[in-house]
């Protein structure tokens, strides 16, 4: 099959469908490859690095769509283009088909099969081919970038001969793919970072990522997860929770970047315009849902706006084209990730498969026939976690009470093991030989010295398993040592072959922690 990538005609959209990289291994399965000259330009890749990995370069737009079966593109298709397209021709793009009702209809009138690539179904065998993720990830990275150059102060607390500055504080609305990538980049910069979500399972995603989760005090058992791990429409019951809770939020916030989308629905409003008024001056918000209509009250698509109490308000819809390059490696990536999926044999001849849940539930178009929305996939989806148990917060009252008690507990086991123990050495002082008080104090000496001694080693030069063992062994080999010069040739002897193996055991262990390491070290 012979599939090619047009540039993009959207204004503004820098990302092109095929990378020299990905033609290459397009080339593997069977087919040739075809790009419009200047598709890659604005991504940084030239018609000289196309034509040097096998791809045929072609002039214009009308050309490559004569020429080739298959069409890559990242936006939608324009309605010229799609008036282009040639009865049994397959066209892989984003599409939308919920919100492009037209251009669907166009697509099927002109016999042309479809696939979207924001229907690719969330389930763990299409990940790989997961674009609306990859282009999330890249957001959310892009959102914390703007942020900061919008942003007054740093991110990250300081304490410096001028004076202190403290941490900026954000909060990032909706833990998808976007919303977890910004929060991974505001942690790493420093930032002290809240999150929420209405889909309760996400809370140790965020939490493992050095973020607070946002919990709501709701009594109904509000589970927010949809299909396909998607975020469902919330009740207006815990709405108008979720908002009080924003609202409380806002005086306190320097960033907010919010990223909430409901598939097929437009962008839910959940920072309203009391909001951003509550607000400092120079505070920001980015919203990742300017596209769908914004979460933003004030949100204007493609622009940034200051608020009347100078808060900025960011909507632009362009972030993945922001870093065109990386985005236009992850896109192109994803689509010969279906290429594959498309070509089993590998032969070029593409088998399309309507019996595979992949394929099915991305295509929206087949056969002159409009097959969107596609059946739910036969293998389930994202499987929703339990709701977090919701743990009520200690009154300062009850934190006391509870030290105490710790405390007195604590107090009491100690008292306990010293009192078992000091009993135990008195019975041993007067029953036992002397031979056996000479031995027992070697062993308290070992073990005391032992430990002290292997657990001042750095700890980039063992790993945790390798300390416990050489730890052990230390205390072999010093009570060995102390014992090796007794008078009795079987305490020589038992205390030579002590030295002799915890020796093996000690250096053996570090050796094979030094090379762990290595592995690790940068040639």
């Amino acid at each position: 099959m012979k599939i090619g990538a047009p540039r993009e005609t959207f204004e503004g959209e820098a990302r092109v469908a095929m990378t020299p990289d990905s033609a290459l291994q397009l080339q593997k399965l069977g087919h040739q490859c075809f790009v419009q000259s200047g598709a890659g330009a604005a991504a940084g890749f030239s018609d000289a690095l196309y034509a040097a990995a096998g791809v045929t370069v072609v002039p214009t737009a009308a050309d490559l769509l004569d020429a080739v079966d298959i069409v890559a593109k990242v936006r939608p298709p324009s309605e010229a283009e799609a008036g282009m397209l040639k009865k049994g021709q397959t066209l892989i793009s984003f599409f939308y088909p919920a919100q492009n009702k037209a251009l669907l209809e166009a697509c099927k009138d002109r016999g042309a099969t479809v696939i979207a690539m924001d229907m690719v179904p969330r389930i763990s065998r299409a990940q790989k081919m997961d674009a609306l993720s990859s282009m999330a990830n890249i957001a959310g990275y892009r959102a914390v970038i703007e942020a900061g150059n919008n942003f007054g102060r740093f991110f990250t607390g300081q304490v410096t001969a001028a004076g202190k500055v403290p941490p900026a504080k954000v909060l990032v609305v909706g833990a998808g793919v976007a919303g977890l990538a910004a929060i991974g980049t505001a942690t790493s910069l420093g930032a002290i970072v809240h999150a929420f979500d209405v889909r309760p399972e996400v809370a140790e995603q965020i939490e493992s990522m050095g973020a607070s989760f946002v919990f709501l005090e709701f009594e109904e058992a509000q589970d927010g997860a949809a299909t396909g791990g998607y975020a469902a429409p919330s009740s207006p019951e815990f709405r108008e929770k979720q908002l009080a809770k924003f609202r409380e939020l806002a005086p306190e916030m320097d960033i907010v970047i919010t990223t909430a989308l409901i598939p097929g629905r437009d962008a839910p409003k959940l920072w309203l315009a009391d909001m951003v008024a509550m607000m400092k001056p120079g505070s920001v918000i980015v919203d990742l849902a300017a596209e769908r209509g914004g979460n933003c009250d004030l949100t204007v698509p493609d622009q940034r706006i200051v608020s009347d109490n100078g808060v900025i308000v960011i909507g632009y819809t362009d972030f993945p084209s922001r870093m065109a390059a990386q985005a236009s490696t992850l896109y192109s990536t994803n689509v010969r990730h279906m290429m594959a999926d498309l070509t089993p044999a590998k032969d070029g001849v593409v088998n399309h498969n309507m019996e595979d849940d992949v394929i099915r539930g991305a295509t929206v178009t087949h056969e002159g026939a409009i097959t969107f929305p596609p059946p739910p996939p036969k293998v389930q989806a994202i499987a929703a976690a339990k709701p977090r148990e919701k743990v009520k917060e200690p009154t300062p009252e009850e934190k006391r009470a509870a030290e105490r008690a710790a405390f007195r507990a604590q107090t009491r086991s100690q008292v306990t093991l010293l009192t078992l123990g000091g009993a135990l050495i008195l019975l041993a002082g007067l029953y036992a030989p002397a031979s056996f008080m000479s031995h027992f104090i070697v062993f308290v000496l070992a073990v005391f010295v032992g430990f002290q001694v292997i657990w001042n080693v750095s700890h980039s030069l063992h790993t945790p398993l390798m300390a416990i063992t050489n730890a052990i062994s230390s205390i072999i080999i010093l009570g060995a040592l102390m014992q090796i010069g007794s008078g009795s040739f079987l305490v020589i002897l038992l205390a030579a072959l002590s030295v002799f193996m915890a020796g093996i055991n000690i250096f053996g262990g570090f050796m094979v922690t030094r090379r762990m390491l290595a592995m690790f070290q940068k040639s």
